[in-house]
């Protein structure tokens, strides 16, 4: 099972797409495997040490720490359309 870890109250049947039998979605998972999230601020936030991935739906990833998060080695994704 994959925890992810949502912000910005992304509306549930956004993420049909994540299969329930695979993947735990919701804004208090523990251990997050990643996080998806709109408008939220990364910036300064803890990241956990699980995270595999960060995806924003939306265009842009300004608020995400990018160089911070490649350096760990953990891709960000976008997906413009999408919020």
């Amino acid at each position: 099972m994959f925890n992810v870890l949502t912000y910005d109250n992304i509306p549930i049947d956004r993420l049909n797409w994540l299969p329930r039998e695979r993947f735990s979605v919701a804004p208090d998972v523990p251990r997050p495997d990643a996080i998806i999230l709109r408008s939220h601020d990364l910036h300064g936030a803890p990241i956990p040490e699980t995270v595999l991935a960060v995806g924003r739906a939306g265009s842009g990833v300004n608020n995400i720490p990018v160089e911070s998060l490649s350096k760990r080695g953990i891709p960000v994704f976008n997906a413009p359309g999408a919020n």
